[in-house]
């Protein structure tokens, strides 16, 4: 039995790329600082974990893989999103993102680096939009997506030479947590959260893409009608998309 490690596993998002896994014969680990509601069974294992605490992360990932078989794929999915100007902003929380958004796949991500290369395993980075294009009102969160597809289209060439892929999936507006308006006083919230969202898609919608995309080997996975259209309208005409965008975000000319 394979067995796939999904960081934010108790999210909406996590949990759905867990059952579609779990369907096709996967072991999922459920990695999350909070796994409340999350049962163990013979195909998904529960691990509460402060993502950010390197030490509390490299022995969860010791034991993960000193339990498991192997290691077939690693899912990057933990994030939170920050919404507000730059100028009403903090250093402490822009840094706060970057943590958990970037610093902590990274950390992830070298924890199990031998564990994938001895499988040929996956990285699979959940990105965003905001990965590749601006967003306004969302200079932290844009800044660690951006982050994040940088490490991973790097990564990727050091470790073809040992089978293993890199691949980077980015979601337009996923509904995971729509009605949850609970906001931070530094304006961090929970992903999918968001109010100004256009054509979102169910967290079950997204997972089935984004595993048809790693079935297909891409190594970029637009993930959503609104992903796929940003992507090419941002390449050919990136003036054009950042008043697109702005309009949509908050009704700017």
């Amino acid at each position: 039995m394979k067995t796939a490690v999904i960081s934010g596993g108790n999210g909406g998002l996590g949990r759905a790329l867990a059952g579609r896994l779990e369907a096709e014969g996967w072991h999922c680990v459920l990695m999350d600082v909070n796994t409340e509601g999350l049962e163990a069974s013979e195909t998904r294992t529960p691990v509460q974990v402060d993502l950010t605490d390197s030490e509390a992360l490299n022995r969860a990932a010791a034991s993960v893989v000193a339990e498991r078989p192997s290691i077939d794929m690693v899912i990057y999915n933990a994030g939170v999103s920050q919404i507000g100007p730059f100028a009403e902003s903090d250093e402490a929380s822009h840094r706060r993102v970057f943590e958990i958004n970037y610093f902590a796949a990274v950390a992830m991500a070298r924890a199990f680096l031998k564990p994938l290369r001895e499988s040929g395993g996956v990285h699979l980075a959940i990105s965003s939009v905001a990965g590749f294009a601006p967003l306004k009102n969302r200079t932290a969160y844009a800044g660690s997506k951006h982050a994040l597809e940088g490490f991973f289209g790097s990564l990727r060439s050091e470790e073809l030479a040992h089978g293993v892929r890199c691949l980077i999936a980015a979601p337009s507006f996923v509904a995971t947590n729509i009605g949850n308006t609970g906001r931070e006083a530094d304006g961090i919230v929970r992903p999918g959260s968001a109010a100004d969202g256009v054509d979102y898609m169910s967290p079950e919608d997204a997972a089935a893409v984004i595993l048809r995309g790693v079935a297909r080997g891409r190594t970029f996975i637009p993930v959503g009608r609104v992903a796929r259209l940003s992507w090419w309208i941002r390449r050919a005409a990136p003036g054009f998309y950042e008043r697109m965008m702005r309009r949509r975000i908050s009704g700017e000319g």
